[in-house]
């Protein structure tokens, strides 16, 4: 188990890694093709490069801020219902969350097959390049919802022990 956590964590870095590399280098490049294109001299492929890092760079992004935060649920609403309420609440919440990242990755994949033929205007890249983003950062984000809920529930029942103790 130890190992899995080790590869999961090392997986982790590398995709805020990437979410880092890719913010920047989307700056750099419109900046520079807003600069270039002021000269007469535009960087064509530059607005394809950063759609794709673009891409890449919303899943893999919410999947870095799915795992470090509860950003999605709305905790002025939850406080306001008994504490049982709010577990049922998160679960549910997650589990609806969960059905509509699996519809992206069903839907997702046949449309990035569909892609295949298309091109980027300006690269010789296929556009299935950005559309794979889709259901590759939804199932990353179905991991993520899956480790949040196991530890929530093994949370859930050491508190539950601890109070039995008591």
């Amino acid at each position: 188990m130890k190992v899995i956590c080790g590869i999961y964590r090392g997986f982790c870095i590398l995709e805020e890694t990437i979410v880092a590399v890719s913010v920047a280098a989307i700056t750099f490049l419109v900046f520079a093709s807003a600069v270039a294109r002021g000269f007469n001299h535009p960087i064509n492929w530059a607005v394809d490069v950063s759609l794709l890092l673009l891409a890449w760079l919303v899943f893999l992004g919410a999947d870095a801020a799915l795992r470090r935060s509860d950003f999605i649920r709305v905790d002025i609403l939850l406080r306001k219902f008994p504490s049982d309420v709010q577990k049922f609440l998160y679960y549910l919440f997650y589990i609806i969350i969960i059905l509509f990242l699996a519809m992206l990755v069903i839907y997702g994949i046949p449309l990035s097959i569909e892609n295949y033929q298309r091109t980027f205007q300006a690269l010789p890249i296929s556009y299935s390049w950005a559309t794979i983003s889709v259901p590759v950062g939804a199932l990353f984000m179905i991991v993520t919802i899956v480790i949040k809920l196991v530890k929530k529930w093994n949370e859930s029942e050491i508190t539950s022990e601890g109070k039995e103790a008591i």
